[in-house]
């Protein structure tokens, strides 16, 4: 039986690491100890991680930091990594202007 996560469920208190100093996300400077410490307060998911403290949300969009991230979580509640509700995927956009769009008849 798969062990979900559980907002109600009491995961202990925040208790500091040796290592929670260490950068896991590179790109916005993300510690392993602001993770652990987000968990504690209530996120439980990898896309309210995203937006609570923008880990994955960089250059690299989450390529080197994101299995470190979902192994840190899944620690702290006491899961397993793959049972963690998965952040929404979406592709990478770029600001356009509106005369570009305008210009463009391919359509008609």
């Amino acid at each position: 039986m798969e062990k979900l996560q559980d907002r109600f469920a009491d995961i202990g208190e925040f208790i500091p690491q040796q290592d929670d100093d260490v950068i896991v996300c590179r790109c916005e400077e993300i510690t392993k100890g602001e993770i652990r410490k987000a968990v504690h307060e209530g996120i439980f998911t990898i896309g309210e991680m995203r937006r609570y403290l923008r880990n994955g949300m960089g250059l690299c969009q989450g390529q080197t930091c994101g299995k470190m991230v979902k192994g840190i979580m899944a620690r702290e509640l006491g899961i397993r990594p793959m049972d963690l509700t998965p952040a929404t995927a979406r592709a990478p956009m770029r600001p356009m202007e509106m005369k570009i769009l305008a210009n463009d008849r391919s359509g008609d």
